[in-house]
This record gives structure tokens, C-alpha cells and sequence, in this order.
């Protein structure tokens, strides 16, 4: 069973139109997305922080920056973005 031309279009148009998107350009380039997208803030959020989220990952080393493995940059682990995930 062959794909029909209309299935590849429509799919090519969706490509191009995330592509073309301004939140999907860091993403998609860099793998993560920027905080200004991800609305992050240094501090909690009704009681949700960054070092409760399974996306955190801390600092190897005391004094070291802790990362996110969606959001660029330093992370606090008492930051706080809407991509938060609480760890069971």
C-alpha cells in the first residue's frame, strides 16, 4: 500500500509551519527550549520548584549551575516553568 501525495503534502505543511514558528526555532535547533517559552522564573511557584520536577538535573559539584533537560541554561532548584512535572 503506497502513501497517497496528499498525506505527504499535509505533512510537509506541518513541518514547514513548526519550522517557521518562533517558539519551535530554539528547540529545534538547540534541543531545548528557551526560558522567556517556558515562562521560567528563579523562584517557586504554589509550592513547585525545579528540584521537585523530574526534568531537573542537579549540579554535579556544590556551587555548580544545575540544568533542566528542557529549558537552556542554569537552572535554580527553587526555579519554577510551566513544563513542570512533579517526581513520584
Amino acid at each position: 500500500m503506497g502513501v497517497s501525495r496528499r498525506i505527504v503534502l499535509r505533512n510537509g505543511v506541518l513541518l514547514a509551519g513548526l519550522a517557521a514558528a518562533p517558539w519551535a526555532r530554539p528547540a529545534l535547533a538547540q534541543g531545548k527550549a528557551r526560558k522567556q517559552d517556558m515562562h521560567y522564573q528563579d523562584q517557586p511557584k504554589d509550592g513547585q520548584m525545579c528540584a521537585t520536577c523530574v526534568q531537573f538535573i542537579p549540579a554535579a559539584k556544590p556551587g555548580a549551575s544545575s540544568e533542566c533537560q528542557i529549558v537552556e541554561g542554569p537552572i535554580s532548584p527553587t526555579g519554577w516553568c510551566i513544563e513542570y512535572i512533579k517526581k513520584t
